[in-house]
């Protein structure tokens, strides 16, 4: 298939006009539209010393990367986080949550999930089934948790999101990339935050990803390695 052809139902799918403002989505270089591609792989990110030497291949990446490879590279960033059935839907049914209304509507970041559990139990499943969760302003075991905001990715650092899920009435937001700052406002606020981690939380986006590209007929890889460990 022409790497034209594949751009051309990528573009189709998860349109690029979604993408927020400023955002680098599309392709990191200047590639042979023409080019024979037999396989694709889906990489949350790309780094230098990475292998992409690849033939007739496509790199689709989540996170633009910062340096153009000579393999067709494909950056689907925000317009995936905000399209419906993209990374913000694929990390609510990981989590096994109905959404219900969009968290941010002025950029269509983030879902609402409506549930009827007691907090243990939303915990239980989440321990069970991500690593590394780090909870801010937790509460009673036993309280029943109605109104659950979640964001694949960077929202825990941003404080606008906390207010915003004041406003919202949410009981518990959940996303990655908690830092210090929102952390007290949370406090302050009785929000409760549960924190994935950034990588996390985008992971079930990325075999979402695959598997719209799976409807290409042609083989379709997800990369999926641990995040860059920070040095503490």
């Amino acid at each position: 298939m022409k790497l034209n052809d594949i751009i051309e139902f990528i573009d189709e799918k998860i349109p690029p006009s979604l993408a927020l403002d400023h955002d680098e989505v599309g392709f990191k270089g200047d590639y042979d539209l023409n080019e024979e591609i037999n396989s694709i792989r889906v990489y949350m990110d790309i780094l230098p010393e990475d292998d992409l030497d690849y033939e007739n291949t496509l790199i689709v990446t989540h996170h633009p990367p910062l340096f153009v490879p000579k393999t067709p590279t494909y950056t689907i960033h925000s317009n995936w986080d905000i399209i419906d059935g993209g990374a913000n839907d694929a990390l609510a049914k990981a989590l096994k949550l109905e959404v219900s209304d969009c968290f941010d509507d002025e950029t269509g970041i983030g879902r609402i999930c409506r549930t009827n559990q007691k907090f243990i139990e939303l915990k239980r499943q989440i321990l069970d089934n991500f690593s590394n969760v780090r909870i801010v302003n937790s509460i009673d075991n036993d309280k029943l948790i109605k109104n659950i905001g979640i964001i694949s990715g960077f929202g825990l650092k941003n404080p606008k999101y906390i207010l915003l899920a004041k406003n919202k009435n949410v009981d518990i937001l959940i996303s990655g990339d908690l830092i210090q700052e929102t952390a007290i406002l949370a406090r302050n606020l009785g929000i409760t935050l549960i924190d994935l981690n950034h990588h996390e939380s985008e992971i079930p986006g990325l075999y979402a990803l695959g598997d719209i590209l799976k409807e290409l007929k042609i083989n379709v890889g997800i990369v999926d390695r641990k995040p860059i460990e920070v040095i503490k």
